[in-house]
């Protein structure tokens, strides 16, 4: 306990969609809030944040709750001047904001309003908010950007959008980590494999038509490491590491958190 004790952090998409298990903004942001941090919980829908913080005031953790849409300039730029009145100074900022299908497909049948949506979501809300947050880090004297990119930046084929945003978000990574060593901004990603979280499990059963469990079953049974899926709080201790003290000499590194499934490639 205590690996973040005095830190701040910014959680953005630490709400989640309801389902049975927990997401992975809101893992990261309670174990943050369990590590010593006061977190800052993010999210498009109020509700879900204040979930989410709540669940945090009820360990005696220190949250609070902001509602923006990170995909727009002025939206990204609320989140930090709000972190900034509110706790001072940012030392780590969590872009964990995503969405998929809804159009998306391979390169010959996705739709050009899913790319766009897709792109502009995952990719330029990330640049946003570490555009706002870097000038401060920069002046404060350092602070860790954690980018949750995914598995489907290296491979895949059948979500063309989804998957050229997280391979763009995999090179923002390195960009800005090259960009701002000299500064103390460190920069990393974590590339989650198949997790068993609501967006992922609920969503796929939904926009298939399949039964929840046999989804969760097929998924499962492609991972080489157990034959389980991962969850969302094997990315939260992830981001806990890349985030805390313990990672001061790394940056630009994207990290798979897959249960082998990226040793396959090649």
């Amino acid at each position: 306990m205590g690996r973040l004790d005095g830190k701040t952090a910014v959680v953005c998409g630490a709400g989640q969609t309801p389902g049975q298990t927990i997401g992975n903004g809101r893992a990261m942001a309670v174990l943050f809030a369990r590590e010593g941090a006061r977190v800052l919980c993010v999210d498009r829908v109020a509700e879900r944040a204040q979930e989410t913080a709540d669940m945090i005031a009820a360990e005696g953790g220190q949250a609070l709750v902001f509602a923006a849409n990170i995909a727009k300039a002025e939206g990204a730029a609320a989140v930090i001047a709000k972190a900034t009145e509110a706790l001072g100074r940012i030392d780590i900022l969590v872009n964990n904001v995503g969405v998929g299908g809804g159009g998306d497909g391979p390169a010959h049948k996705v739709e050009e309003d899913a790319f766009d949506r897709i792109l502009a979501i995952n990719l330029k809300g990330a640049w946003l908010t570490s555009r706002a947050a870097i000038p401060l880090m920069r002046e404060q004297g350092g602070g860790a950007i954690v980018n949750i990119s995914s598995l489907a930046s290296l491979a895949g084929g059948t979500q063309v959008a989804y998957e050229v945003s997280k391979a763009a978000m995999n090179r923002l990574t390195t960009s800005i980590a090259q960009s701002n060593a000299k500064y103390g901004v460190r920069c990393n990603a974590i590339l989650p494999g198949l997790m068993d979280t609501p967006m992922a499990v609920a969503g796929i059963a939904q926009a298939t038509g399949q039964d929840v469990e046999a989804v969760r079953a097929a998924r499962g049974a492609r991972v080489p490491l157990g034959a389980k899926m991962g969850t969302a709080w094997d990315t939260a201790y992830a981001a806990l590491f890349l985030a805390s003290d313990e990672a001061a000499f790394i940056t630009g590194v994207l990290l798979p958190v897959d249960g082998g499934m990226s040793s396959r490639i090649g």
